[in-house]
This record gives structure tokens, sequence and C-alpha cells, in this order.
């Protein structure tokens, strides 16, 4: 006679295993993967809480196109576009550019009488030409900086932030060099394209006025950074508002924040986590004789080769 097993019920209690399954606790998070020293972000630097408020209020609102007003949640990137691409810069906007343009070069002043960040700043500039060939390479770039600066007796150290999503705040990650004073104790940012990380589209005239202020390559302390990063989202929003546009939330100031004072972990690896250790071989087997191309005298290690002037 044949044994019909008895099949479980859909009322049966779940076993604990299956619990897990269905609220996904039996998968694990990826996790970050990088070497050096963890840090956590900026918890007793009350300051940075005021840079992280989004004031959404603005004044001369009525000067801003109504578009802002019928966007449309379904739009692609959530964009709402306007016909009109000629600047819709109004009076109100030209005034708050001017504010905003004093308070940057305000910054830019006081950065000028630190002599260490000055010095700094040369070296920088340095390394930025010597290996300019590497530029289109950002990882490479900023670990042949700190190689640099290290032989020149720099602390220096690749700096890598990573951030979870969190109350309307976007996920991300990003990479700069930082460098710690052996007398003083300050840290200072270094962002090999600064002024890159502010590109927008459909940028209106006031705004790339503001653009064409920033350095290309930064170099300062966090208050200067904190600053001048929450003056230019400011820029970007009133931008952007002019055009039409929603602000993208990898656009606000307190996801720009987060490149630089998000938990970060401090690495001294030539070797970038994700790259191919084959890969990084060839490149350091880059023979003198290649047109083109030669070692720093007395600077071993590059990860790309310098650059050389042929005639």
């Amino acid at each position: 006679m044949p044994i019909f097993a008895r099949t479980k019920r859909v009322t049966d209690p779940l076993d604990e295993r299956v619990k897990d399954r269905i609220v996904g606790r039996d998968r694990r998070e990826l996790a970050y993967v990088s070497s050096g020293s963890e840090h956590s972000a900026h918890d007793d630097d009350s300051e940075l809480l005021d840079f992280f408020l989004e004031d959404d209020g603005e004044s001369c609102n009525n000067n801003i196109s109504n578009n802002n007003n019928n966007r449309n949640a379904d739009d692609d990137d959530g964009y709402q576009t306007s016909d009109n691409e000629t600047d819709s810069d109004s009076e109100c906007d030209s005034d708050r550019t001017d504010v905003l343009i004093e308070s940057l070069i305000s910054v830019f002043r006081s950065q000028n009488v630190d002599r260490f960040r000055n010095v700094l700043l040369s070296n920088v500039l340095k390394a930025m030409e010597v290996f300019e060939r590497s530029r289109s390479n950002k990882q490479m770039l900023n670990r042949n900086v700190m190689l640099f600066l290290q032989k020149n007796g720099y602390n220096a150290a690749i700096c890598k932030t990573k951030w979870q999503s969190c109350g309307g705040l976007t996920s991300g990650n990003y990479e700069f060099i930082d460098v710690v004073s052996s007398n003083s104790g300050d840290r200072y940012f270094i962002d090999v394209n600064f002024a890159g990380e502010f590109d927008i589209a459909r940028a209106t005239t006031n705004f790339r006025r503001i653009l064409n202020l920033l350095p290309a390559v930064f170099v300062g302390k966090s208050e200067d950074l904190k600053q001048i990063v929450k003056l230019l989202s400011d820029a970007t929003r009133l931008s952007l508002r002019s055009r039409g546009l929603l602000l993208p939330p990898w656009r606000k100031n307190r996801f720009m924040q987060n490149k630089w004072f998000g938990p970060y972990r401090r690495t001294v690896n030539y070797t970038p986590a994700n790259g191919s250790t084959a890969s990084m071989q060839t490149v350091n087997t880059v023979k003198c004789s290649l047109v083109g191309f030669n070692a720093v005298s007395g600077f071993n290690g590059a990860l790309f080769p310098a650059a050389t002037r042929t005639r």
C-alpha cells in the first residue's frame, strides 16, 4: 500500500530559516572593501549639521518659473524640462549670485593667509604637472599625487568616503587625498578635480560666473571646504530652478557634503582596492626609452609614468 506523506500546510508555523528569508535577514550586506583605518563622520563638529540642512525657502520665488509647481513625478530622472534654452536669470537671481560670489571670494582670501596650505598647494600643483598624463584616471592620479607628497615629507593618504541612503540622502562614495600637518595636527583636504564636481547641464550665466571662480584643484581645511560646498549647492539649486528643473538628490548640499565629510577610510596603499594587479604591473614596467615617458629623478614607485617634455 502506498504511503502518502503529509504535506505541510500554509497555516503551519514557519521555521526560523524561512522567516529570515521572508524579511531578508538571510542576505548579508556587501562589505565595503578597502584597506586602511576606518573613521566615522565628524560627529563632534556641530557646524556640519547647519550645512546639511536644506533651505528650501527662497526669496523672490515669484520671479522663478512657475514650472516648478507643475513638476511631473514620472518624468525621467526627475526633471521638468523647459522649451526655452536661453537664460532665465531674473534680477533677483543676479543679486543672490552677487552675494554668493562675495562669500566665495571671502573664503578664498582667508585661505591665502595659511602658509602651510600655500606651500602644500604649490607641491600639489607640481605633482599635477609631473603626472599630467594620468589625469584621465582619477584613482591613479590621486595615488601618484599622494606618493609625490609623501616623498616630500607630508603625511598624505587616500581617503575613501562611503555612506548609505537615509532620510532622503542618496547613498554614494567618493575619494580624495588628505594631509595631516605634523606641527598643528590640522587636516587639509586635497581634491584634484574640485571644480568638475559642481559642473551641471544647462547652467545659467549666473552659475557659470560662480563656477569660474572655483579652483581646478582644491587644497584647504574642513571649515573652508564646508562653506564652499554649501555656497555651490545653493548656486546649483538656484540655477536649476531658474531653468525649471528639479534639484536631483546627488546635487543636494547634504549629498555633496558627504563626499568629503562622510564616514571614511584612510589608506596609504598605492594600488586601488578594485584595481587589477596584472594591469598595475604592466603600468609599473613602462620603459624610460618610450617616447614621452620618463621616470622622475630620485622619485621611484610612481603608479603612472611622469610626463616629460619631448622638445
